[in-house]
Protein backbone atom coordinates (compact mmCIF):
# COMPACT_ATOMS: atom_id res chain seq x y z
CA UNK A 1 0.00 0.00 0.00
CA UNK A 2 1.18 3.72 -0.62
CA UNK A 3 -1.08 5.14 2.55
CA UNK A 4 2.36 6.55 3.84
CA UNK A 5 2.71 8.71 1.01
CA UNK A 6 1.07 12.58 1.19
CA UNK A 7 -2.22 13.20 -1.22
CA UNK A 8 -1.41 14.26 -4.86
CA UNK A 9 -2.68 17.69 -4.51
CA UNK A 10 0.17 18.43 -1.58
CA UNK A 11 2.71 17.44 -4.51
CA UNK A 12 2.39 20.97 -5.75
CA UNK A 13 3.49 23.96 -3.79
CA UNK A 14 0.96 25.78 -2.06
CA UNK A 15 -1.51 23.07 -3.50
CA UNK A 16 -1.68 24.97 -6.68
CA UNK A 17 -5.12 24.02 -8.34
CA UNK A 18 -5.01 22.59 -11.83
CA UNK A 19 -1.45 21.94 -11.37
CA UNK A 20 -0.30 19.24 -13.30
CA UNK A 21 2.62 16.87 -12.99
CA UNK A 22 5.15 17.48 -15.70
CA UNK A 23 6.85 14.40 -17.11
CA UNK A 24 10.18 15.78 -17.36
CA UNK A 25 13.86 13.79 -17.96
CA UNK A 26 14.44 13.91 -14.60
CA UNK A 27 11.14 12.22 -13.45
CA UNK A 28 11.33 9.73 -15.91
CA UNK A 29 14.55 8.88 -15.13
CA UNK A 30 13.56 9.23 -11.50
CA UNK A 31 10.81 6.41 -11.89
CA UNK A 32 13.53 4.40 -13.96
CA UNK A 33 15.58 4.77 -10.45
CA UNK A 34 13.15 4.13 -8.37
CA UNK A 35 11.84 1.15 -9.57
CA UNK A 36 15.33 -0.74 -10.12
CA UNK A 37 16.40 0.24 -6.50
CA UNK A 38 13.23 -1.33 -5.10
CA UNK A 39 13.46 -4.46 -7.31
CA UNK A 40 17.41 -4.71 -6.05
CA UNK A 41 15.78 -4.16 -2.05
CA UNK A 42 19.06 -1.37 -2.71
CA UNK A 43 19.29 2.42 -1.27
CA UNK A 44 19.89 5.56 -3.77
CA UNK A 45 19.82 9.32 -3.17
CA UNK A 46 17.99 11.85 -5.25
CA UNK A 47 19.66 15.32 -4.50
CA UNK A 48 20.03 18.79 -5.92
CA UNK A 49 19.36 22.22 -5.02
CA UNK A 50 15.67 23.44 -3.74
CA UNK A 51 12.17 23.75 -5.71
CA UNK A 52 13.91 21.29 -8.19
CA UNK A 53 11.26 18.77 -8.27
CA UNK A 54 12.54 15.65 -6.10
CA UNK A 55 10.27 15.37 -3.70
CA UNK A 56 7.52 15.51 -6.17
CA UNK A 57 8.87 13.20 -8.24
CA UNK A 58 9.38 10.57 -5.80
CA UNK A 59 6.09 10.83 -4.52
CA UNK A 60 4.57 10.11 -8.22
CA UNK A 61 6.63 7.65 -8.85
CA UNK A 62 6.12 5.02 -6.12
CA UNK A 63 2.15 6.32 -6.48
CA UNK A 64 2.37 4.36 -10.14
CA UNK A 65 4.50 1.97 -8.93
CA UNK A 66 2.53 -1.92 -9.66
CA UNK A 67 1.85 -3.62 -8.09
CA UNK A 68 2.18 -0.65 -5.12
CA UNK A 69 5.11 -0.88 -2.34
CA UNK A 70 4.68 -0.26 1.18
CA UNK A 71 6.09 2.86 1.73
CA UNK A 72 6.81 4.72 4.70
CA UNK A 73 8.43 8.35 4.55
CA UNK A 74 9.98 10.21 7.15
CA UNK A 75 11.19 13.59 7.03
CA UNK A 76 13.42 15.64 9.49
CA UNK A 77 13.64 19.24 9.62
CA UNK A 78 16.17 19.76 11.80
CA UNK A 79 19.47 17.48 12.53
CA UNK A 80 18.43 14.40 14.24
CA UNK A 81 19.85 11.78 16.30
CA UNK A 82 20.60 8.19 16.24
CA UNK A 83 17.83 8.05 18.91
CA UNK A 84 15.34 10.22 16.68
CA UNK A 85 15.42 8.17 13.93
CA UNK A 86 14.70 5.52 15.97
CA UNK A 87 11.38 7.03 17.15
CA UNK A 88 10.97 8.47 13.60
CA UNK A 89 10.65 4.65 12.54
CA UNK A 90 8.90 3.35 15.33
CA UNK A 91 5.93 5.91 13.83
CA UNK A 92 6.40 5.66 10.62
CA UNK A 93 5.87 2.06 10.84
CA UNK A 94 3.03 2.41 12.69
CA UNK A 95 4.44 0.06 16.10
CA UNK A 96 2.14 -0.13 18.62
CA UNK A 97 2.69 0.67 22.34
CA UNK A 98 5.24 2.58 23.57
CA UNK A 99 8.98 2.88 21.93
CA UNK A 100 11.34 1.03 24.00
CA UNK A 101 13.54 2.28 26.28
CA UNK A 102 16.96 0.65 25.63
CA UNK A 103 18.79 1.00 22.48
CA UNK A 104 19.88 -2.24 22.14
CA UNK A 105 15.97 -3.10 22.82
CA UNK A 106 14.69 -0.21 20.73
CA UNK A 107 16.64 -2.23 17.65
CA UNK A 108 15.59 -5.23 17.90
CA UNK A 109 12.18 -4.14 17.46
CA UNK A 110 12.44 -1.93 13.87
CA UNK A 111 14.80 -4.88 12.74
CA UNK A 112 11.79 -7.50 13.03
CA UNK A 113 9.39 -5.57 12.13
CA UNK A 114 11.69 -4.41 9.12
CA UNK A 115 12.07 -8.05 8.36
CA UNK A 116 8.57 -8.69 8.43
CA UNK A 117 8.00 -8.09 4.80
CA UNK A 118 9.16 -5.66 2.11
CA UNK A 119 9.33 -1.74 2.36
CA UNK A 120 10.52 1.32 0.89
CA UNK A 121 11.79 3.97 3.30
CA UNK A 122 11.55 7.52 1.72
CA UNK A 123 14.04 9.79 3.55
CA UNK A 124 13.08 13.38 3.00
CA UNK A 125 15.12 16.69 3.53
CA UNK A 126 17.91 13.84 3.90
CA UNK A 127 20.24 17.13 4.05
CA UNK A 128 19.55 17.29 7.67
CA UNK A 129 21.19 14.03 8.03
CA UNK A 130 24.86 13.69 9.66
CA UNK A 131 27.42 10.24 9.65
CA UNK A 132 25.53 9.01 12.61
CA UNK A 133 22.14 9.38 11.31
CA UNK A 134 22.99 7.94 7.99
CA UNK A 135 25.04 5.02 9.79
CA UNK A 136 21.49 4.18 11.57
CA UNK A 137 19.97 3.44 8.07
CA UNK A 138 22.74 1.70 6.61
CA UNK A 139 22.97 -0.73 9.84
CA UNK A 140 19.02 -1.50 9.29
CA UNK A 141 19.87 -2.07 5.57
CA UNK A 142 22.51 -4.03 5.96
CA UNK A 143 20.52 -6.41 8.61
CA UNK A 144 20.64 -9.54 6.83
CA UNK A 145 16.57 -10.24 7.66
CA UNK A 146 15.22 -6.87 6.81
CA UNK A 147 13.73 -6.26 3.47
CA UNK A 148 14.11 -2.72 2.59
CA UNK A 149 14.78 -0.29 0.11
CA UNK A 150 16.05 3.53 1.13
CA UNK A 151 15.29 6.73 -1.00
CA UNK A 152 17.50 9.55 0.36
CA UNK A 153 16.03 12.51 -0.97
CA UNK A 154 17.78 15.85 -0.18
CA UNK A 155 19.49 19.14 -0.88
CA UNK A 156 23.32 18.93 -2.12
CA UNK A 157 24.62 18.55 2.25
CA UNK A 158 22.84 15.08 1.75
CA UNK A 159 25.09 14.00 -1.37
CA UNK A 160 28.31 15.93 0.57
CA UNK A 161 28.16 14.16 3.62
CA UNK A 162 27.59 10.55 2.10
CA UNK A 163 30.46 11.29 -0.25
CA UNK A 164 32.54 11.90 2.33
CA UNK A 165 32.21 8.36 3.73
CA UNK A 166 33.17 5.20 2.01
CA UNK A 167 30.87 2.65 4.24
CA UNK A 168 28.13 4.83 2.80
CA UNK A 169 28.51 5.88 -0.28
CA UNK A 170 29.79 2.58 -1.61
CA UNK A 171 26.44 1.38 -0.88
CA UNK A 172 24.30 3.76 -2.84
CA UNK A 173 22.65 1.71 -5.68
CA UNK A 174 21.78 4.78 -7.71
CA UNK A 175 22.62 8.53 -7.44
CA UNK A 176 20.51 11.23 -9.25
CA UNK A 177 21.40 14.59 -9.40
CA UNK A 178 18.33 16.89 -9.89
CA UNK A 179 18.97 20.55 -12.15
CA UNK A 180 17.11 23.27 -13.07
CA UNK A 181 14.94 22.81 -16.37
CA UNK A 182 17.06 23.98 -19.29
CA UNK A 183 15.06 26.75 -21.56
CA UNK A 184 14.49 24.60 -24.32
CA UNK A 185 12.50 21.89 -21.68
CA UNK A 186 10.82 25.30 -19.96
CA UNK A 187 9.17 25.60 -23.48
CA UNK A 188 8.18 21.95 -23.66
CA UNK A 189 7.33 21.49 -19.89
CA UNK A 190 5.75 24.83 -18.63
CA UNK A 191 2.61 25.04 -21.20
CA UNK A 192 1.92 21.05 -19.67
CA UNK A 193 2.31 22.16 -16.23
CA UNK A 194 -0.54 24.42 -15.63
CA UNK A 195 -3.32 25.40 -18.28
CA UNK A 196 -2.70 29.40 -17.89
CA UNK A 197 0.67 28.87 -19.64
CA UNK A 198 -0.66 26.99 -22.47
CA UNK A 199 -1.06 29.21 -24.73
CA UNK A 200 1.05 31.77 -23.68
CA UNK A 201 3.56 33.12 -25.89
CA UNK A 202 6.61 31.11 -26.12
CA UNK A 203 8.45 34.42 -25.58
CA UNK A 204 6.19 35.41 -22.62
CA UNK A 205 7.45 32.06 -21.11
CA UNK A 206 11.02 32.83 -21.96
CA UNK A 207 10.74 36.57 -19.96
CA UNK A 208 9.13 34.79 -17.20
CA UNK A 209 12.26 32.17 -16.85
CA UNK A 210 14.74 34.50 -17.11
CA UNK A 211 13.08 37.17 -14.90
CA UNK A 212 11.98 35.05 -12.22
CA UNK A 213 11.51 31.11 -12.66
CA UNK A 214 15.27 30.57 -13.54
CA UNK A 215 14.11 27.05 -14.07
CA UNK A 216 13.15 25.98 -10.69
CA UNK A 217 9.71 24.49 -10.49
CA UNK A 218 8.99 25.77 -7.14
CA UNK A 219 9.47 29.45 -8.58
CA UNK A 220 7.15 28.46 -11.86
CA UNK A 221 4.67 27.41 -9.32
CA UNK A 222 5.06 30.87 -7.32
CA UNK A 223 4.74 32.77 -10.49
CA UNK A 224 1.70 30.90 -11.82
CA UNK A 225 -0.47 31.13 -8.68
CA UNK A 226 0.26 35.11 -8.53
CA UNK A 227 -0.32 35.42 -12.58
CA UNK A 228 -3.20 33.31 -12.23
CA UNK A 229 -4.48 35.65 -9.22
CA UNK A 230 -3.88 38.84 -11.82
CA UNK A 231 -5.66 37.49 -14.24
CA UNK A 232 -8.83 36.94 -11.90
CA UNK A 233 -8.71 40.46 -10.68
CA UNK A 234 -8.25 42.07 -13.96
CA UNK A 235 -10.14 40.27 -16.23
CA UNK A 236 -8.08 39.53 -18.54
CA UNK A 237 -7.73 35.75 -20.73
CA UNK A 238 -4.29 35.74 -21.58
CA UNK A 239 -0.70 36.24 -19.92
CA UNK A 240 0.73 39.20 -21.11
CA UNK A 241 4.56 40.78 -19.78
CA UNK A 242 2.51 43.72 -17.73
CA UNK A 243 0.59 40.99 -15.86
CA UNK A 244 4.14 38.71 -15.19
CA UNK A 245 5.81 42.51 -14.33
CA UNK A 246 2.96 42.62 -11.29
CA UNK A 247 3.51 39.17 -10.14
CA UNK A 248 7.07 39.73 -10.09
CA UNK A 249 6.82 42.29 -7.89
CA UNK A 250 5.35 39.90 -5.19
CA UNK A 251 8.36 37.40 -5.87
CA UNK A 252 10.89 39.80 -4.06
CA UNK A 253 15.19 38.40 -4.84
CA UNK A 254 14.37 35.64 -7.41
CA UNK A 255 13.62 38.27 -10.19
CA UNK A 256 16.12 39.25 -12.10
CA UNK A 257 15.76 43.09 -13.22
CA UNK A 258 17.79 43.19 -15.75
CA UNK A 259 17.00 42.58 -19.02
Amino acid sequence: MTAHLPPPASDHYTQLPDAQVATTRALLTARENITDTIAARAMMCIHGGAGLGKTLAVNFCLRTLDPAEDVCRITFRARPTARAVRHELFTALGLPGEPPRHPSEFDRLLLDALAAEPRTLVVDEAQWLNRETFEYFRFAWDNPYTQIAVIFVGGEGAHTVLRKEPMLSSRIFIWQHFTRLTPEEVQQVIPLYHPLWSDADPDDIAFADNRAAHGNFRNWARLTAHTRTALERTGRTQVDQDLLRWAFSRLGSTVQLSA
